[in-house]
């Protein structure tokens, strides 16, 4: 069966098309655009090396090392072996998905035409890409400045067929991947090695994976608190659009609007009244709460497009003026910056997540439910221990969300000596989002197992959908029993979008979670 193709122009790619990529396999090509002005530089840069100037990385050493100026008949071997120093990264190795993703944002940024390599490089890179070859690359050893050089070099390595590759599901020595795949070792020239580890793709890869999910979260929460609110019979006041008018940020407006939405013909929620004046503030502030949270993330997919569709590489060649720059596009710090925001903004969502969890167990705050919400209780202890673990994700996610950005340490005897540890804030994020997707399926399980006191009739159209869908993944509760398998399969059904568009189709909202915008 053949498959979608996504096409790298000069604008780079878009949201949608890195996920086509590097969940659906769509394959991947270049514009004719792109492929002319990458010849293009390379010509440029080997008339530069005619000329005999001096070139950072090209004919000299690298970081500290860039005074010492080589021969010519040196630099194949510089650039070999400089990927084989610098592929010491150690840890864990990325999954599929992100070394799919940094092997593409790697192309895009060396089809920009900005890098002075030859076609024959970007060409071995789409075609392991198109071929499922994935490198193994292990996940730590990134400083995040003078781009994330101990993971691309290990990427870098399986094109010359060194290394280990996956492919067909088989760990391989990447020489025997290639063969397999019918693709050849590459052999590098002057600029190649350093153009394929100069960058941020690693911090990018793991980020933009993270950013997506936590988009999928966010509409998640959104949906969950509802329901939380149906169950503890919640006062909508706080969610009326002049509230949010006269506090005009547009995304507590949002927020406020889908709660509207989500809870439209429920007949457990309603106005205040004289026994009940007011909610909790994690219920009562979720326009506030999570709205905080959108409109970091939307910043956050700014950030994160500009990047994606950058040149990141040094030096950097621009033809058309005929002139060379080293330079520092490198250095991750505005990506740094950004996953240390998701950090925050994530953690939040589980936070006040968590407080409803609470809620909705404690038999002193849940409106007359059963304690932990089993008949049974004393004997069963229902949803006591669910709480427990949603408390302990929020924890050590406090612990995470402390910025990597605002830490540094110099390298390269001093040479390189402010550093952005974006990496390392990218993995952070992605830790975060994945508690996060736990805690919301916690709260989700005790919500929905307190509809189990309502009448079915009463509740939201929307609500109701929601809860066939977790009965689907979830049985109700019976007696006690482990929570754990069903804790992360709705997890992992939450980040991925699944509720989400379940809740958009339920409410006549057209399109898909699959990948927000910037």
């Amino acid at each position: 069966m053949s498959r979608a193709t996504v096409v790298i122009d000069e604008e780079g790619i878009t949201f949608e098309s890195f996920y086509r990529v590097v969940y659906q396999y769509a394959t991947v090509d270049m514009s004719e655009g792109c492929t002319a002005n990458v010849v293009k530089c390379r010509t440029f840069l080997e008339g530069v090396l005619l000329e005999k100037k001096t070139v950072y990385g090209v004919n000299t050493g690298f970081g500290k090392l860039s005074n010492v100026v080589l021969p010519e008949a040196d630099s194949e071997a510089l650039q070999v072996n400089l990927l084989r120093s610098h592929a010491c990264a150690v840890g864990e190795p990325f999954p599929t998905e992100v070394v799919r993703a940094m092997m593409l944002l790697r192309l895009v940024s060396l089809a920009r035409g900005f890098s002075g390599v030859r076609l024959d490089i970007v060409h071995a890179l789409r075609d392991c890409l198109n071929a499922g070859v994935h490198p193994i690359i292990p996940s730590k050893g990134s400083l995040g400045a003078s781009g994330d050089l101990a993971p691309l070099a290990h990427l870098a390595l399986c094109l010359i067929g060194e290394g280990d590759a996956l492919y067909e599901g088989r760990r391989l020595p990447a020489q025997e991947a290639l063969l397999q795949a019918g693709i050849q070792p590459v052999v590098l020239q002057a600029k190649e090695g350093l153009a394929l580890i100069n960058g941020t793709q690693a911090m990018m890869a793991v980020g933009l994976i993270a950013y997506r999910q936590a988009t999928a979260a966010l509409g998640a929460a959104n949906t969950i608190a509802a329901i939380t609110m149906e169950a503890l019979n919640g006062i909508v006041d706080p969610f009326a659009e002049p509230i949010q008018r006269v506090r005009p940020y547009p995304e507590q407006a949002s927020v406020a609007k889908d709660l509207r939405t989500h809870l439209e013909g429920s007949q457990y929620v309603g106005t205040a009244h004289a026994g009940k004046v007011q909610d909790a503030y994690s219920l009562r502030c979720v326009p506030q709460v999570h709205g905080a949270s959108l409109r970091a993330l939307r910043h956050i997919g700014e950030t994160l497009f500009i990047e994606m569709n950058s040149a990141t590489d040094n030096p950097l060649l621009f033809p058309d003026e005929g002139l060379v720059y080293s330079g520092g596009n490198f250095h991750g710090q505005p990506v740094a910056l950004a996953m240390d925001y998701l950090k925050i903004a994530v953690s939040e969502l589980a936070n006040i997540s968590e407080r409803r969890t609470e809620r909705l167990v404690n038999p002193q705050l849940n409106e007359g439910l059963p304690a932990f919400l089993t008949p049974d209780a004393g004997r069963s202890s229902g949803m006591m221990i669910l709480q427990y673990v949603a408390a302990s994700l929020v924890s050590e996610n406090k612990v995470l969300a402390h910025p990597a950005s605002v830490d540094s340490i110099p390298s390269s005897a001093n040479q390189e000596d402010h550093v952005s540890m974006g990496t390392i804030a990218a993995r952070q994020a992605a830790q975060i989002v994945d508690h996060a997707g736990a805690v919301l399926a916690i709260e989700l399980i005790c919500a929905t197992q307190a509809l189990e006191w309502k009448e079915s009739a009463k509740l939201a159209p929307a609500t109701r959908k929601v809860y066939g869908w977790v009965r689907k993944l979830v049985p109700g509760y019976v007696a006690d029993r482990s929570y754990s398998k069903e804790i992360e399969t709705l997890a992992a059904a939450i980040l991925q979008g699944q509720l989400t568009d379940l809740t958009n189709a339920a409410n006549g909202v057209p399109g898909s979670s699959a990948w927000p915008g910037p």
